[in-house]
């Protein structure tokens, strides 16, 4: 098992490169596509690394290193990850309420390519026919996730085509001759139990039928990483467990072999993740004591957004008495990352660390207030290396064209 990274080294890179900074371990990725490909290893897997929660181009590069596909949400992430070296049959287009022009450019880059909407899947099947395989985006119904914004198969959700649409999906398939190689259905984000995935098979054991060309059955993403202390994530093994089983069940009932394709994000890189900041002021109110750090949720937006919960420590002060803290940012909203959070005495200067940043951190970050973004550090082997500048006021400027 990776440990984590040192407090030492971390102290060490927010001196070297400021803060505040993030911090990816290259060794937690490697471990946590490891223990993807064992809990899979008795059926064919095909793994796509859902670059939506962080496209560094180095990151890219690592996964890819492992062995790992990518999976795209849009046609500038299949740029990135053909720039990043994937080959076009191991990078994945799966994209939502966009232009029928970006289906076809992700086309003419050779990617694969699933259709969410009986629009642009009755545009590609009069433009390409049986000449290009494509996949469809299921909508199953299925209430799943942490939090109702990262739901996304429920009845009321934008994504997939409704599941109850199926009858006019196979009229268009007749009509234009589509070749339909995949079925994907994704229903949500932090989805610990595992009999979710399994209502997922469940829907493709009574789909299978209406589709003789499918060859793999994609079941999203999802997998839940623990974010507080004793909390579980998902069963990875007894998942690799349950989906072997459905797939040779498949397999012999309908006499053909079929892959089981998954588009992890957040279980690849969350963990490798720490967010560094440090404490501008101290301000009592009440019985309320506010540590204000030199962020906000321009940096680190999922407490605010998710309501989500990220460990913080105070790695200046680790052996101090705790006392409870609110920590808040410097952005001119309600920015708070934690309420009341028992952490060791924190004094002005005081860096605190958030774990579990790695997934949707920096990569939903903004210049809001006129902020810079802040650095990205990725540490290999135990040397930190710089991949990504903090901003500087420049940034600030370019794009803007001056008229006045």
């Amino acid at each position: 098992m990776v440990s984590p990274l040192s407090h030492q080294l971390l102290l060490h890179i927010a001196n070297e490169y400021g803060t505040p900074v993030y911090v990816y371990h290259a060794e937690k990725i490697s471990e946590q596509f490891a223990k993807l490909q064992q809990a899979f290893s008795q059926t064919p897997t095909r793994f796509f690394y859902a670059s939506k929660a962080l496209t560094n181009i180095n990151i890219l590069k690592h996964i890819r290193s492992l062995g790992c596909h990518v999976d795209c949400s849009s046609i500038n992430e299949v740029k990135l990850a053909l720039h990043a070296g994937f080959e076009k049959e191991n990078v994945l287009y799966t994209s939502n309420g966009i232009a029928f022009s970006e289906i076809e450019e992700a086309v003419s880059l050779g990617v694969n390519v699933n259709i969410d909407s009986l629009s642009n899947l009755e545009k590609f099947g009069n433009k390409y026919g049986h000449n290009y395989p494509v996949g469809i985006r299921l909508r199953p119904n299925i209430m799943a996730g942490g939090n109702l914004k990262i739901s996304t198969g429920h009845e009321k959700s934008k994504f997939g085509i409704p599941i109850e649409q199926l009858d006019q999906i196979l009229a268009l398939v007749k009509a234009t001759n589509l070749h339909i190689a995949g079925l994907h259905v994704h229903t949500g984000s932090e989805i610990r139990d595992v009999e979710v995935f399994m209502k997922v098979a469940d829907i493709f054991y009574d789909l299978v039928p209406h589709f003789p060309e499918v060859r793999f059955l994609d079941l999203g993403g999802g997998f839940k990483v623990p974010y507080k202390e004793g909390e579980a994530g998902t069963d990875v093994p007894l998942l690799g467990q349950k989906v072997t089983e459905v797939m040779q069940k498949l397999s012999a009932t309908y006499h053909r072999q079929f892959e089981a394709w998954f588009e992890p994000g957040k279980f690849i890189v969350s963990e490798c993740g720490y967010f560094i900041t440090e404490v501008n002021v101290l301000k009592q109110s009440g019985n309320t004591v506010f540590a204000g750090v030199n962020s906000g949720f321009n940096h680190l937006i999922r407490p605010m957004f998710y309501e989500a919960y990220h460990r913080i420590e105070n790695i200046s002060n680790l052996d101090a008495p705790k006392h409870p803290y609110t920590i808040v940012g410097n952005i001119c909203e309600t920015d708070t990352f934690a309420t009341d959070r028992p952490l060791s005495e924190i004094r002005e200067g005081d860096r605190l660390v958030f774990y579990n940043a790695g997934a949707y951190g920096f990569e939903m970050g903004s210049n809001y207030n006129s902020r810079y973004k802040p650095a990205q550090v990725l540490v290999i082997k135990g040397q930190a290396h710089l991949i990504g500048k903090r901003d500087v006021f420049e940034d600030l400027l370019r794009n803007q064209v001056i008229v006045l």
